[in-house]
């Protein structure tokens, strides 16, 4: 029995010698590996920096651009890649009087690579002076370059050291341009971009143009109100609506303010607090030019169920708004009316005081329908999106 314990031993203590030998093994295989790509890389770069010929440089970008695709490294590659230099030389390669088509598409297919999840590598290219090649490059007749132009400035946009420089670089009007003329990615592009330049915390801040308002509402229309992309439409469009232009633009617009009403009703916390947010915006800065439109869309319904169930900023707004849609001139805040008497005062406004009490009962109880609705549609969502593992581990 001694005997067998300790050929068992012998046995276990060969195995561990064994695993440490494969575990040696395949950290000495993976510095290899690691050199040779840290080599290529040099070489690459070496390359596209002491190149002459334009042929030459287009197929060092090509070769930079598939390492950083294919490489198992593809973090530490992007690194490497900057740290050898290759980024100022491919933003010289997008100049418009220097180089063809073919040398400055290349160049950029790189440098979106370089850029794509890499935030110090966004910075570096900004600051190389990608910007206005870029945007010349926006001004394109050629469809496939001007989407990666927007490409690019949607990737770089992101970083928040970058937003200040490509706001005051005049690439507003030519975003909003892609907004109505270009491919789907390309408007989705634009969208993104025009969200991001929107959140800078820095001047200078992006100036938007009320011409961006009927192409965001007819994008709007179209998507999930509760989707993304409708969070960062009914963003622009809040913004839009702080100036005259933008605000006449919204209600000129075919089913401007419905668009508007339909998100305060369908869409997620984020899009109904920008939607409100443009509503009220509205209605601030003329209650008597904006109060029956925006009644007649039959914006009350989600309007009371969001001073339920919307954002704390959402509930403030949508109070807010129910007030300066009251018949008369509030002296006081919602806060201090009941919830049944504003639906009285509007039911009587619509349907005359004798049928005020029985569409008010019916306005209620739509708010609580839709309430339960919503709230059973999340429950929804929220169990399809658990899956076994996350349930047992609950």
């Amino acid at each position: 029995m001694v005997k067998e314990e300790i050929l068992m031993e012998e046995e276990e203590e060969e195995g561990k010698g064994n695993l440490e030998e494969e575990e040696e093994e395949e950290e000495e295989q993976m510095q290899t590996k690691n050199r040779k790509c840290k080599n290529v890389i040099e070489e690459i770069a070496e390359k596209l920096k002491s190149a002459v010929e334009e042929v030459d440089k287009i197929e060092a970008a090509k070769e930079i651009r598939k390492l950083v695709r294919k490489s198992s490294f593809s973090g530490k590659t992007r690194s490497r890649f900057a740290a050898a230099g290759v980024i100022p030389p491919l933003v010289d390669m997008l100049q418009p009087c220097s180089y063809s088509l073919l040398a400055r598409e290349a160049a950029l297919l790189a440098l979106l690579n370089l850029a794509s999840r890499n935030e110090r590598n966004k910075i570096r290219i900004v600051a190389s002076g990608a910007i206005p090649p870029l945007v010349e490059l926006l001004k394109f007749q050629n469809g496939n370059l001007k989407e990666l132009a927007a490409a690019a400035i949607l990737t770089l946009s992101a970083a928040a050291a970058n937003k200040p420089t490509i706001a005051a670089s005049g690439v507003g009007p030519l975003l909003v341009q892609i907004l109505s003329s270009g491919t789907v990615q390309g408007r989705v592009d634009s969208v993104t971009s025009l969200h991001n330049l929107s959140t800078s915390k820095e001047d200078p801040k992006l100036v938007l143009d009320a011409r961006a308002v009927y192409p965001l509402m007819n994008l709007l229309k179209d998507c999930k109100k509760y989707s993304k992309f409708a969070e960062k439409t009914t963003a622009l469009l809040e913004i839009l609506s702080n100036s005259e232009e933008g605000r006449d633009a919204i209600t000129n617009a075919d089913g401007g303010i419905l668009t508007l009403v339909e998100t305060v009703e369908d869409g997620s916390l984020v899009s109904t607090e920008h939607a409100v947010g443009a509503l009220l915006s509205l209605c601030q800065s003329s209650r008597d030019k904006y109060r029956e439109l925006i009644l007649k869309e039959g914006a009350i319904p989600g309007l009371l169920r969001l001073t339920a169930e919307g954002t704390p900023l959402a509930q403030e707004r949508a109070r807010t708004l129910l007030d300066l849609l009251r018949d008369s001139p509030p002296e006081n805040r919602f806060s201090s009316s009941t919830l049944e008497r504003i639906v009285y005062d509007f039911a009587a406004q619509v349907d005359g005081t004798d049928k005020a009490a029985d569409t008010a009962k019916r306005l209620l109880q739509d708010m609580v329908h839709r309430s339960m609705e919503l709230s059973m549609s999340r429950l929804q969502l929220r169990a399809s999106s658990c899956t076994p593992s996350k349930v047992q581990s609950s």
